[in-house]
């Protein structure tokens, strides 16, 4: 039985919405209404938490706002609980890294630091897990480091380093480290890029796709931890040029 009495002093003057979008937020996270699950109908919330539907309605407007649930019309339709994706997720966390680099309350040497826990070990990990698909979609991200800058090298770029953290089988790091990663690429990657950048980061590319076809994951978390060394150089010359 779910307890629908607000737990502290605080729910006491929260709207009665909120009231209930906390609760049922609750017990989404907690896994009690499992991705896919319909939730119960008006009906039944109005039974059980003693409130009337437009209460409920801006509820479940407040649940869809945060991509808790998904909410269909007709027949079969109703709310239910979202199912996550990976993709989805990082999109979110991306905003918020974005907006506090924006603000200036993380800085390249802090969002570097971030890069350099998770993805040094992920390349190693990578190395022993990697499959052939793997390998290929590596090999289709390597760029002509000669070729005219552009959205398809900036794609290619972060394709490596995606397909790396995929090549864990472990979606939490892909959650995770991603987002960092493009912001620093859109904010500090596409302008004043130094001499030589794009062809430093090929080098790079090429020797750490080398070793994680070999399956040598001490050797990729080496050439990882260098080549991310390079890419923090490169990010702190080119924020003083943006900030002169």
């Amino acid at each position: 039985m779910t307890d629908s009495t607000p737990s502290d002093a605080s729910n006491k003057s929260s709207p009665a919405y909120a009231v209930l979008a906390a609760n049922l937020r609750r017990r989404i996270l907690s896994g009690e209404l499992q991705p896919g699950t319909r939730l119960p109908g008006e009906a039944e919330l109005t039974a059980e938490y003693s409130v009337g539907r437009s209460t409920i309605r801006e509820a479940l407007r407040s649940l869809a706002s945060q991509n808790l649930i998904n909410t269909t019309r007709g027949v079969t339709g109703g709310s239910f609980v979202a199912t996550p994706s990976v993709g989805h997720i990082s999109a979110h966390l991306e905003t918020g890294v974005a907006l506090m680099a924006a603000a200036e309350t993380v800085t390249v040497d802090q969002l570097m630091e971030v890069r350099n826990l998770m993805e040094v070990p992920a390349a190693g990990i990578a190395a022993y897990r990697r499959t052939e698909l793997h390998l290929e979609q590596l090999r289709a991200a390597i760029f002509d480091p000669e070729g005219a800058e552009g959205p398809e090298t900036y794609t290619k770029n972060q394709e490596f380093h995606l397909v790396l953290l995929r090549a864990t089988q472990n979606p939490l790091l892909e959650l995770i480290t991603a987002p960092v990663f493009r912001v620093l690429s859109s904010r500090f990657g596409r302008d004043h890029a130094p001499k030589g950048f794009w062809q430093c980061v090929d080098h790079d590319h090429r020797a750490i796709l080398d070793v994680v076809s070999a399956g040598d994951s001490m050797t990729a978390m080496d050439l990882m931890r260098t080549h991310l060394d390079h890419l923090g150089d490169s990010y702190r010359q080119m924020d003083r040029l943006r900030t002169d």
